[in-house]
């Protein structure tokens, strides 16, 4: 692959999880890197880092934050709310960075949204951003990742919290959908690698196993010691019956977890391997559980 040379990147979305791990490794790269945040004063971001004001939502706080930049993430993803208001938010903010991010000369953006395979209003969101932003910016690289294993990730949140807390579960047949989870520390490296090296519009990134649910509980209980659940699968469980569910038994807020569950009836597999010198040697699954309990010991 052939190497851009590449000095700023700005981060929209610096203080979410996936955020908060890109923004010390491009540090460490060497790159000048800037965060974008609603209220830097409460951001809790690398010293090294430049922290600017600013929110997608808010079209005139952009122009700014872009001056001068490479490379741009776009790492916001809006959840909860009402129906169909997610949606809405995302495409508003997409539209705002990609005019902003256009206008300022921005060379690529990188997004990070899902696998295809399922068809929720959740993922129909992401794919209506990517394509919001390579419209206006050609050089957009949409990368494509399932389930991050991390202990800041809100799918991991509910997978870890579901087997800590319930020695029985009753769970719909999306139990044995098969995905492709992968290491907070193979994504990160993954998004870093796209701000300097040639890519394609699209990356699909996974980790080195294919697993269900099922055995994804499964091989979780024996990384933290714990017994496996006893799993009832029922046919028929709403997505919104099921989020109210895991709102009752894990710390993941109901308006969240729903759009994610819509997301588990189809299978989200890498189906086009990344180009040589991207995720090469993912982690399995087993070790990226342990590195995420080491991150987040339980308390």
């Amino acid at each position: 692959m052939r190497t851009h040379r590449v000095t700023r990147v700005l981060i929209a979305g610096a203080t979410g999880y996936v955020g908060g791990h890109l923004a010390p490794e491009l540090l460490q790269r060497g790159l000048h890197v800037r965060c974008l945040a609603r209220d830097p004063s409460r951001a809790a971001l690398p010293a090294r880092a430049e922290v600017v004001q600013g929110d997608v939502l808010h079209e005139r706080t952009l122009a700014p934050a872009l001056e001068d930049i490479d490379v741009a993430y776009y790492l916001v993803h809006s959840m909860g709310g009402g129906h169909g208001a997610f949606a809405q938010r995302d495409r508003d903010g997409a539209q705002a960075f990609a005019r902003t991010a256009s206008a300022a000369g921005v060379r690529r953006i990188v997004y990070l949204g899902g696998l295809e395979g399922g068809d929720s209003e959740h993922l129909r969101s992401r794919e209506e951003v990517a394509r919001i932003l390579a419209a206006a910016v050609p050089d957009t690289v949409h990368a494509r990742a399932a389930m991050v294993i991390g202990a800041g990730s809100a799918s991991f949140l509910i997978l870890r919290h579901l087997v800590e807390r319930l020695p029985v579960m009753i769970c719909p047949r999306w139990i044995d959908t098969r995905t492709q989870p992968i290491a907070i520390r193979d994504v990160v490296a993954a998004l870093a690698t796209l701000a300097i090296e040639d890519a394609p519009s699209e990356v699909q990134l996974g980790g080195a196993d294919v697993l269900s649910y099922r055995e994804m509980m499964r091989r979780f209980a024996a990384a933290a010691g714990r017994r496996a659940p006893l799993v009832v699968p029922v046919p028929v469980l709403t997505p919104r019956l099921s989020s109210y569910w895991l709102g009752l038994v894990t710390p993941v807020d109901t308006g969240v977890a729903r759009p994610l569950v819509q997301g588990l009836s189809a299978e989200m597999l890498v189906r086009a391997a990344p180009p040589a010198g991207i995720n090469d040697a993912p982690l399995g699954f087993n070790d990226a559980v342990r590195e995420a309990l080491a991150e987040d010991p339980p308390g």
